[in-house]
C-alpha cells in the first residue's frame, strides 16, 4: 500500500470529478498523493503505460479504451518493474427477465427506474427486457403509463426524473439506435418515446422499443440511453429463454430475474450464474448500493474485482508475509532418511 496516485477524468466530467479531489484536500488527504490530471485521454494512456514505475491502473470506461490500454501495458512488460495490475470496468448489456409469475407492480417500477433513471447512463442500466406473452399487454400498459408522468428536463428542478443525455456524442449515438428501430428492423416496433431534441442540450424521451429477432443489436449492443429494447416470449419458453441469455452478449455485468415462483427463480439464479457479475432476484439491475454490496462484471463488462468488497484494496497492495523461526532447525536429514 501507498503508491501515489493519477487521476485522469473522463472529458465529460471533469468538474464533478475535481470537486470530490477538492473534498478529499478538505478532508485532510497529503499533498502529492493524488494528482488530478485532466488530460488527452491517448497521450495519457501511452504515458503511463510507458513508465518503468507503472504499478497498477483502474480503469472505468469503454471496452475498446480498456483493450487499448491492456495492449500498451503487453507492448512494455520487458521495461516494468513488477507486472502492472489491470481493473477494468467496462459496459454491459443488461436484462431483467420477467417469469409469468413475476409481481407486475414491482416489475414495472423496478424497470422505469433501472432503465430510464440518470437517462440510462449507467453501466448497471437495464437495457433489455423479456416478457411473456400472458403479461406483456399489462406491462406494456404499465410502462406506458408510467412514461405519460415521466418530466424530462433541468435537474435543479426536484420533479424532473430524467435530464439530458452526457454529449453530442452520446445524443446522435444513441439517436441512431432510435432510427435504426424507426425502419422497423429486426420486426423492431417502437411502442413509446423516440423524440429526441438538441436545440438546447441534448434531450431524448424514455423510448420502449419491442423486436422479435433474437439477435438484434437492439438486444446485443450497449446503447448507455434511455432506450429500453423487450423481447416477448411464450409463457412456456421460460426456462429456454433463461438458457439463451447465458451466451446472448459479449457482455456480463448485471441482470435481474422478476418471478414469485421460487424454484424458478433459484433454478434461473444458477443457470445464469456465469452470465452476470451481480445478479439480483426481484430487484432491479441497478440495485447495488455504492459502499454496501460489490460491484462488477466479468466477461467484456470487466475484471470482476468487485468494487466495495472486501478484497479490492488488495488489489492495490503487494501482500508481504514474514516467517520468524524461534526454534531453528539443526539437522538437515529427516527422520525417516535415518
Amino acid at each position: 500500500m501507498g503508491n501515489v496516485t493519477l487521476w485522469k477524468p473522463s472529458d465529460t466530467a471533469v468538474l464533478s470529478n475535481y470537486f470530490v479531489y477538492q473534498a478529499l484536500e478538505e478532508a485532510g488527504m497529503p499533498p502529492g498523493v493524488i494528482s488530478f490530471l485532466p488530460s488527452d485521454g491517448p497521450m495519457f494512456g501511452d504515458t503511463i503505460t510507458a513508465s518503468a514505475h507503472l504499478a497498477a491502473i483502474n480503469f472505468t470506461g469503454s471496452v475498446p479504451t480498456f483493450k487499448y490500454l491492456w495492449k500498451k501495458v503487453a507492448e512494455n512488460l520487458d521495461k516494468y518493474v513488477s507486472f502492472p495490475k489491470l481493473v477494468g470496468e467496462c459496459g454491459g448489456k443488461n436484462f431483467h427477465f420477467i417469469h409469468p409469475s413475476a409481481d407486475i407492480e414491482s416489475v414495472v417500477a423496478g424497470t422505469v427506474r433501472s432503465a430510464f433513471e440518470y437517462q440510462g447512463q449507467k453501466c448497471s442500466a437495464c437495457s433489455r427486457v423479456f416478457i411473456p406473452e400472458s403479461l406483456w399487454p399489462t406491462i406494456k400498459e404499465k410502462l406506458t403509463a408510467v412514461k405519460k408522468q415521466i418530466k424530462v428536463g433541468d435537474v435543479r428542478d426536484g420533479s424532473v426524473f430524467m435530464s439530458a443525455v452526457i454529449d453530442a456524442n452520446a445524443f446522435d449515438r444513441i439517436v441512431s439506435y432510435i432510427e435504426y428501430a424507426r425502419k422497423g428492423n429486426d420486426g423492431a416496433e417502437i411502442i413509446f418515446g423516440g423524440s429526441c431534441d438538441n436545440a438546447k442540450g441534448y434531450y431524448i424521451q424514455p423510448t420502449l422499443v419491442r423486436v422479435n429477432n433474437w439477435k438484434s443489436k437492439l438486444l446485443t449492443e450497449e446503447i448507455f440511453g434511455p432506450v429500453l429494447t423487450a423481447y416477448v416470449y411464450p409463457d412456456s419458453d421460460a426456462l429456454k429463454v433463461v438458457s439463451q441469455l447465458k451466451n446472448a452478449t459479449a457482455f456480463g455485468l448485471t441482470g435481474a430475474v422478476f418471478a414469485q415462483n421460487k424454484e424458478f427463480l433459484y433454478k434461473a439464479r444458477d443457470v445464469l450464474r456465469d452470465a452476470v457479475g451481480n445478479m439480483y432476484l426481484n430487484d432491479k439491475s441497478t440495485g447495488s448500493v455504492v459502499g454496501q454490496q460489490p460491484f462488477g462484471g466479468a466477461r467484456m463488462s470487466g475484471t470482476n474485482d468487485k468494487a466495495g468488497g472486501p478484497h479490492y484494496a488488495l488489489r492495490w497492495s503487494s501482500p508481504l508475509v514474514i516467517k520468524e523461526t524461534h526454534v531453528p532447525t539443526t539437522e538437515w536429514k529427516y527422520p525417516s532418511m535415518d
